[in-house]
Order: C-alpha cells, then sequence, then structure tokens
C-alpha cells in the first residue's frame, strides 16, 4: 500500500483549514486516511503549522511519500531536517549527541526568525494604524475649516451689514419718538369724552 502525507481541506469557501494526514495514495483528497499528523490554518500571519512531530517522522522513516504542500510544511517544521540528521546517524557520520545538538541549533534560529516576523507584522500594523488615525485627524481639521468657512460672512458683507444697521437705527429712533406723540392725544380725548 503506497502512503501518502497530504492536506485534507476542511473549513468554509474562502477560510480553508487544513488537515496534514497519512492516507492511502489511492483514497479522495478528504476521504478515508490512516492517521492525522496535525493540522494548517492559513488564515492567520504567519500561518498556525500545528503537527505531531514524532509520529510524522516515523511515517516519513517508513517511506510515506509527501505532496509538495506537505514536504513544504514539514520542511519548515523541521521533520525533514530531523529525518536527514538521523539518517547521517545511520550512516556514521554523526552521533545522537550531535543530532541534538545541530537540530536544537536550527530550532533556535527558526525560532528567532519567527519572532522577528512577529514583532515586524505588529510594528507595521501599529504604523499602519497611526498614519490612518493621522490621516483622518487631518480631514477633519479640513473639514472644520470648510465649516468654519462657511458659516462666516466676507468682510464686504459685514461692513455692508454694519452700514444697513446704521442707516436703519435712526429710522427706529423716530419711530420711537411718534409713539409717545401719539399717546398724549389719546390721554386728553379720555377726559373730555367724560
Amino acid at each position: 500500500m503506497a502512503t501518502k502525507i497530504r492536506l485534507q481541506r476542511h473549513g468554509k469557501k474562502g477560510k480553508p483549514f487544513y488537515h496534514i494526514v497519512a492516507a492511502d495514495s489511492r483514497a479522495p483528497r478528504d476521504g478515508r486516511f490512516i492517521e492525522k499528523l496535525g493540522t494548517y490554518n492559513p488564515n492567520l500571519n504567519p500561518a498556525v503549522i500545528e503537527i505531531n512531530f514524532d509520529r510524522t517522522l516515523s511515517w516519513i522513516q517508513e517511506g510515506a511519500e509527501m505532496t509538495d504542500t506537505a514536504r513544504a510544511i514539514l520542511s519548515y517544521k523541521g521533520v525533514i531536517y530531523k529525518n536527514h540528521l538521523i539518517k547521517g546517524i545511520a550512516k556514521g557520520a554523526l552521533t545522537e549527541a550531535q543530532v541534538e545538538e545541530k537540530f536544537d541549533k536550527w530550532l533556535e534560529e527558526k525560532e528567532g526568525k519567527l519572532t522577528s516576523k512577529k514583532d515586524g507584522l505588529s510594528k507595521a500594523a501599529d504604523k499602519a494604524k497611526a498614519d490612518a488615525l493621522k490621516a483622518e485627524v487631518e480631514v477633519s481639521a479640513a473639514r472644520a475649516k470648510e465649516i468654519e468657512a462657511k458659516n462666516t460672512p466676507e468682510p464686504e458683507v459685514i461692513e455692508e451689514a454694519a452700514e444697513a444697521v446704521t442707516e436703519e437705527a435712526p429710522a427706529v429712533e423716530a419711530v420711537t419718538e411718534e409713539a409717545p406723540a401719539a399717546e398724549t392725544p389719546a390721554d386728553e380725548e379720555k377726559p373730555a369724552a367724560e
């Protein structure tokens, strides 16, 4: 039986989620499998990969073939590198202590790269957020200036309005002077009517 390590697609349309499985090569993609080895979620940045390292390594040592994507994922997690180092023990080129030392050093380098990538992504997200806020503040200030300019009349209009008010002021005084004069004859008429 030819065994393959491959991905089984799950999730919804546009949001894939994969199971990494060891399956018979004749089985359908999402069909029967022998063993589930882990998961792969490409929707996050960086992608989240969880695998059972020992079981995956044992399947590779037994001769299971890998699809291209599964090979890339297992290489990223170091399973293929560990298999390569173990083959060095079988040939007598390395000891187990050297294998563990080399693999631990590789893991530390990989972890350092991963943390630097996460830091870079978080800094880029913070910068993008700050730039968006700054742009929003600028747009808000521009709108406030437009509204202020719209609501404040021009200086010529203010002078014309002031002249109109001064011209109307004597007319208002004349009206107030005529009103008391009109009241006095009315008062005089009342005593005569009695």
